[in-house]
């Protein structure tokens, strides 16, 4: 059991440096809306206690705090954590962010109103611990609430491209899992009593074209960025190529600048 627990904890420490490499405040940006717009839909009321799971930048944290929610959020990266404590102080919200790993979560049991995660748990490498840690920490009665790419949206797509040329490590359910009504319902469906699953799109509006895209994501995105830096100038220009093709093909706008719309699915679950 020893070699694989290394092993895991390794996978653990590489995505951890991912997600510091880049800088994802750049990218989280361009998202912040339909964060917004998530947590609006949640009904989140002045002093429910919520926690937002993966929580990088903030983009639900900050928008669920200024409903009057007591906030936590908690994430596996320093810099984005330093990140959303900045943007929360700038608009002198009091908001803990701390780190913390959505396979072992660091609070007491029903301890939070709603626990939510928006792009952010659906890539924890054990999605079985996942669902019991969000559901441990959420009270009966309570919601447990994500956001997660799907495997046939545009961002799922993004992902089935990247691993032609870095494949994913072997063993480790692929994250656009989370983005199927079926699997979602086979991990929580021990937990709640009810569960909502509704397909729904976020916008991405880019002023520049998608060649320019690409480049943006290649600097800021930390999986992005790595990929590129495992791979070879042949590889770097095949890739680079394959991703351009992909945004231009989806965009909606005109040529100068980069419109897209990616399917994630909305869960919404009632706590046992």
């Amino acid at each position: 059991m020893q070699p694989v627990a290394d092993g895991l904890e390794k996978l653990k420490q590489r995505m951890r440096e991912t997600w510091i490499a880049g800088d994802f405040g750049q990218i989280a940006r361009y998202s912040a809306r339909a964060a917004a717009e998530f947590v609006d839909r949640l009904n989140i009321q002045p002093g429910m206690r919520v926690l937002d799971v993966a929580c990088g930048t903030g983009n639900l944290a900050i928008p669920a705090a200024r409903r009057g929610a007591i906030v936590t959020g908690a994430d596996i990266a320093p810099n984005l954590l330093e990140q959303a404590r900045q943007r929360a102080a700038a608009e002198k919200l009091k908001i803990v962010f701390e780190e913390a790993d959505a396979e072992k979560l660091p609070y007491g049991d029903a301890q939070f109103d709603v626990v939510m995660s928006m792009f952010g748990a659906m890539f924890a490498p054990r999605p079985e611990l996942v669902a019991a840690e969000l559901s441990r920490v959420c009270r009966p009665g309570g919601t447990i609430a994500m956001a997660n790419w799907t495997p046939t949206g545009f961002i799922g797509n993004v992902f089935a491209v990247g691993a032609k040329y870095i494949p994913p490590p072997e063993g480790i359910p692929a994250p656009v899992r989370w983005g199927e009504e079926h699997t979602v319902r086979e991990r929580l469906g021990a937990y709640a009593y009810e569960i909502r699953a509704t397909p729904r799109m976020a916008e991405f509006d880019f002023p520049f074209p998608p060649s320019q895209v690409v480049v943006f994501f290649r600097e800021y995105f930390g999986p992005t960025k790595l990929a590129f830096a495992r791979l070879n100038n042949e590889g770097q220009a095949a890739y680079a190529a394959d991703l351009e093709e992909l945004w231009r093909k989806n965009n909606e706008a005109d040529s100068d600048r980069t419109r897209i719309r990616g399917e994630y699915l909305e869960v919404v679950a009632t706590r046992s």
